[in-house]
């Protein structure tokens, strides 16, 4: 069934309850009502955290008043709408409002610049979209030229710039009752972005027949009920985000959406809040432990008993951090999740919460998923041999929309090549080895290291760069320039950082080497020397993404 359904199945057996919590511990004011009057603002004593909270019928009538609006404006089944939003009450409402009317929800990075959001949205031939307060600015950069196609502009929030609509008042005022749009698991649902070496975004089709599978996927790996509590910390554009709350909306049970990650703030709302589950990633992770250890973190002053499950994805994640917690927190439940995108994120792989003794892998293949690892002409390898990791279930990609030579690249007779290399040990389960691909995963976020090298090479000094990726205890990996001066000329780190001002902070490269950038005689960078020169062999240990 479409993903649509859980939504109108939790409305009606769980209307009352609350589906989603919003806070914002940074936020001071504090306003009794907004807008729509299912929402209620609580102060939550001396420090005024703004929180907001949501039920499941309203929820469900959000996306009811979204859907209907966008039907009134001429969105059709088939079209694409993007949401260029950050995490708040209106995100979820405002995807299941698209997928109700049949379009396809295209959730955008929210660390795009103007040109990358210009980008993705002809890729993906997005008809309307949805932004926030925070996005004025570069929504405005490309308003007029760079986004011909998209016709209607939704802004969510206050002060509502002249070159959009203001989508709380008029959805406000729209029919909250079912559109009645028919549906099915194999309609287009989403569109996600990814990208590859090239650092070019791919567009990545998904039918709800990928969103339901992950919907399961995670109840039966994390096995919520209803009275589990998620904490969701990353942002909502993530498919790791949203699919590990998949479990959460498959079970009825309650998120808190938290804007903030300083450890006493992620204790504070795991006690007010009385989590069960938390997502963190590996930089959270570790704040947590290092001011426990420091001395600023009393775990006993907090309501931490009901916290039964710490799960961790998107990156590298070091044993040497699961021991230290578990040292902590003993009786807590963990487990790390392996996939892509492609594989509508996390599950595909993950290690489970009965194999804590084989922390380094990444697991064994996922409720529902097959896996298996090849040799270059994707032949099985033998067990203990190092060949590209595939998998296979219903989370595949429908395609990369609009690009069959990258589609045919990677997907065949159903299965995904991923262009990690892994092997299996002997119990069966699969380490990541090595990655085909040359992204950076730094804190959970993708670095593309094309995208950095061709904005290095504009600086006169410079005659070639490359760009990889060190082992970091904290972020997993930082993105690291080996700079190959110019003859004659000078050039110091302070000098590069200050010409890398211009780009987005987390893109700069973290550390600066000054060396020679080797080649080989096709003109290919030699990364995989540059990483065994400057990381050595551990760079490319266990690694995981989820």
């Amino acid at each position: 069934m479409p993903i649509t359904d859980l939504l109108i199945r939790n409305a009606q057996q769980y209307g009352s309850e609350v589906a989603l919590v919003e806070i914002n511990p940074d936020v001071c004011e504090v306003r009794r009502r907004v807008s729509w009057r299912e929402y209620e603002l609580i102060e939550e004593g001396a420090a005024q955290t703004f929180r907001r909270e949501i039920t499941w019928r309203a929820f469900n009538e959000k996306a009811n008043r979204c859907a209907n609006l966008l039907l009134q404006r001429g969105v059709r089944k088939g079209d694409k709408v993007a949401i260029l939003l950050m995490n708040g009450l209106e995100w979820l409402p405002v995807y299941f409002g698209i997928l109700k009317t049949g379009a396809l929800a295209v959730p955008l990075n929210y660390r795009y610049t103007a040109d990358e959001i210009a980008y993705c949205l002809d890729l993906a031939d997005v008809d309307a979209l949805f932004f926030g307060p925070e996005f004025i600015g570069r929504i405005e950069e490309i308003v007029d030229e760079k986004m011909p196609r998209v016709k209607l502009l939704l802004y969510v929030g206050d002060a509502c710039p002249t070159f959009a609509e203001n989508y709380l008042h008029l959805a406000a005022n729209c029919d909250s009752s079912e559109p009645g749009v028919p549906l099915c698991d194999q309609d287009d649902a989403a569109i996600y972005f990814s990208s590859g070496t090239t650092g070019f975004p791919k567009a990545i089709l998904h039918p709800h027949r990928s969103l339901m599978h992950a919907c399961v996927v995670e109840q039966k790996h994390h096995g919520q009920t209803h009275d589990d509590v998620f904490l969701c910390i990353p942002p909502l554009y993530h498919t790791g985000a949203k699919m590990h709350w998949f479990g959460s909306l498959l079970s009825g049970g309650r998120a808190v959406l938290l804007k903030g990650v300083r450890p006493e703030v992620i204790f504070d709302t795991v006690s007010r809040e009385h989590c069960t589950i938390v997502w963190l990633l590996v930089p959270w992770a570790q704040d947590i432990l290092d001011a426990i250890d420091r001395g600023q973190l009393d775990p006993a002053k907090y309501e931490l008993s009901q916290w039964r499950l710490m799960h961790i994805g998107a990156q590298p994640v070091p044993p040497s951090l699961i021991k230290r917690w578990k040292k902590i927190f003993p009786h807590h439940d963990y487990d790390t999740n392996y996939g892509l995108s492609e594989s509508i994120g996390p599950g595909c792989v993950h290690l489970g919460i009965e194999n804590i003794d084989h922390v380094g892998a990444i697991g064994v293949p996922g409720y529902g998923w097959q896996v298996r690892i090849v040799d270059e002409q994707r032949r099985p390898v033998a067990q203990g041999e190092v060949g590209e990791l595939a998998v296979y279930g219903p989370g595949v990609m429908t395609c990369y929309y609009k690009d069959e030579k990258a589609t045919a690249e990677v997907l065949s007779d159903g299965w995904l090549y991923t262009g990690d290399m892994a092997m299996q040990d002997p119990d069966g389960f699969i380490y990541l080895v090595d990655r085909k691909k040359d992204v950076i995963i730094s804190g959970g976020e993708n670095l593309y290291p094309v995208q950095i090298e061709d904005y290095l090479r504009a600086c006169p000094q410079i005659s070639d760069v490359a760009v990889i990726g060190l082992p970091d205890p904290r972020l997993g990996e930082i993105a690291a320039a080996i700079i190959q001066v110019k003859e004659g000329q000078s050039l110091t780190e302070a000098q590069v950082q200050d010409f890398c001002r211009e780009l987005p902070r987390y893109k700069r490269p973290r550390r600066i080497i000054f060396a020679d950038v080797p080649r080989n005689p096709t003109g290919k960078i030699e990364k995989p020397l540059l990483r065994k020169i400057y990381c050595g062999e551990s760079l490319v240990a266990s690694q995981v993404r989820g």
